[in-house]
């Protein structure tokens, strides 16, 4: 069986190799680019018809199709990143993570936002000052419960 590893390089291979956009690959199995991405980069799993789709798009081999279904294990390093973009993801959340905590309970209750239940985009917005990434995340909001 192929290892989601393996499956990972092999995608990226084939992306670059065909000259495709993350963008066109989601368009391309009908799924938006976010979720097409954590899936191709082994952080997701998709179900079969996407996942063939994939395979075809891509002209991945036949046991692709069982790696790219597998379920992930979702793991990351612990320690702070050194990437430079996922490290301000990081201090965006270590500055105003309280702050978020603190108006999503005063908005909703005692709980947490699901990152089951949940979408994400990614989007470009032109600005004279210097073009702005606009992430937008929506996560369905599950209270605590007492018991």
């Amino acid at each position: 069986m192929m290892m989601k590893e393996t499956l990972t390089a092999l995608i990226l291979e084939k992306k670059a190799a065909m000259g495709l956009t993350w963008e066109g690959i989601a368009a391309g199995i009908g799924l938006s680019p976010v979720f097409s991405v954590s899936a191709c980069l082994g952080m997701n799993s998709l179900k079969a018809e996407p996942a063939q789709k994939l395979v075809t798009l891509l002209e991945l081999p036949p046991e692709a199709l069982a790696a790219i279904m597998a379920c992930p294990t979702k793991s990351w390093e612990k320690a702070v990143p050194t990437d430079p973009l996922i490290y301000r993801l990081y201090e965006i959340v270590g500055v105003y993570g309280p702050t978020m905590k603190t108006l999503i309970h005063e908005k909703f209750g005692d709980g947490i936002m699901s990152a089951i239940d949940f979408s994400m985009h990614i989007d470009k917005e032109p600005n004279p000052a210097g073009d702005r990434v606009v992430v937008t995340m929506n996560g369905k909001f599950l209270p605590y419960k007492s018991w």
